[in-house]
């Protein structure tokens, strides 16, 4: 598959970003990460979302799940990174 350094992965959160954007998310969230936690919270519409996007990233098991807890490993490294306290 992809590895996580890959233009092609970069592109692919990048558009998943955009498409969170557009309807009213956070910039800086997917919406695989958001359909996850969304559903997680008790929404029937961001269940109906998530799995819609699961069954279109077949090939990956609990492929939201898995975007939002790369997603806060991505932001924990990254507060680590420009942390300077």
């Amino acid at each position: 598959m992809l590895d996580k350094d890959s233009l092609l992965l970069r592109l692919a959160i990048g558009f998943d970003q955009l498409l969170n954007a557009l309807l009213g998310g956070d910039i800086d969230e997917t919406l695989s990460s958001r359909s996850y936690r969304r559903a997680r919270d008790g929404s029937l519409k961001w269940q109906r979302v998530e799995s819609a996007v699961n069954a279109a990233f077949f090939w990956q098991k609990e492929h939201c799940r898995a975007s939002y807890l790369n997603e806060r490993q991505r932001r924990w490294q990254w507060l680590e990174l420009y942390d300077t306290e």
